[in-house]
């Protein structure tokens, strides 16, 4: 899986320490997500494109190997 928070990140000019606070993970966390390191639960996702106004979709996107 892979995903756009860093791109959604940029465009609301954010750090990963801001969107960290905001959704209630670490800095670490959005770090291994953005690196394709970890994959986030479905609660955590959520969290992720409501901060952002977005579906789903438009961040996380599966890749041909998953």
């Amino acid at each position: 899986m892979t995903n756009k928070i860093k791109i959604h990140r940029a465009i609301k000019d954010i750090s990963q320490e801001q969107l960290a606070q905001a959704i209630g993970v670490s800095r670490q966390t959005i770090n291994t997500m953005e690196k394709n390191k970890y994959v986030p639960s479905t609660v955590l996702a959520l969290k992720i494109a409501k901060y952002f106004g977005v579906m789903v979709e438009e961040i996380f996107f599966l890749e041909e190997t998953d």
